[in-house]
């Protein structure tokens, strides 16, 4: 029985979690998050308390987080483009990088992102200040590792550019990447280009109008 995923197409953590299924076309049945079905929403909250997406259900088993959901997939449900290196030293610089986009650009994103969405008395300015600060600071370490570098490790698409697609993607929405990151910036557009992550897009399109700090139609 193929896997299901609670999931919603437009955020960022399920798109990580999309890729891999994508790359490997991995067959799964899609449980949409959305606010029109509450049945759905009641089974993914039995299933998983903290109520954070995605969740990945195979075999009866909830599977919680997306890292967790990409390793599963790689180890139960393994396709043509393995997630995690064979090489010990590779697989660990990957879960590394993965770290990396969640801690340091997805974190300070996701506080930008909320905080656009509070009232105006509830923002919180020298939160914001700081995450654009981690951000510009990700940005110049990653600008320096993707000199002469085609993907964030190896050779070949791993579980670190599942994690980089969608936080670059939305980062640069609410903090540009700017023209002194060239590196960071071509490596967003061939993670954009990225057949699997690029099918990710299209299907977020249609729910751009919930970024609240406004969707640029250049991507």
């Amino acid at each position: 029985m193929p896997p299901m995923l609670f999931a919603h197409p437009f955020a960022s953590y399920c798109q990580k979690a999309l890729i891999a299924l994508y790359e490997n076309r991995t067959p799964f049945t899609l449980r949409m998050l959305d606010k029109s079905d509450p049945s759905t929403f009641a089974e993914f909250a039995a299933l998983w308390p903290m109520r954070r997406f995605p969740l990945l259900l195979d075999e009866g088993r909830p599977i919680a987080e997306a890292t967790i959901i990409i390793e599963h997939l790689d180890q139960h449900r393994p396709g043509p483009v393995p997630m995690i290196p064979e090489d010990p030293e590779l697989a660990l610089e990957a879960r590394f990088i993965d770290r990396f986009f969640d801690n340091y650009v997805q974190t300070p994103l996701g506080k930008i992102v909320t905080d656009a969405l509070r009232e105006a008395g509830e923002r919180d300015v020298r939160g914001v200040a700081d995450a654009r600060t981690t951000l510009d600071t990700a940005y110049g370490w990653l600008e320096q590792r993707m000199a002469n570098r085609e993907w964030a490790v190896g050779e070949r698409f791993t579980l670190a550019d599942c994690a980089a697609a969608p936080a670059l993607f939305y980062a640069d929405w609410a903090h540009p990447i700017g023209e002194g990151f060239p590196n960071v910036l071509a490596y967003r557009t061939r993670l954009n280009a990225r057949p699997s992550f690029a099918r990710a897009i299209e299907e977020a399109r249609p729910y751009r109008h919930f970024f609240p700090l406004g969707a640029p139609d250049r991507d």
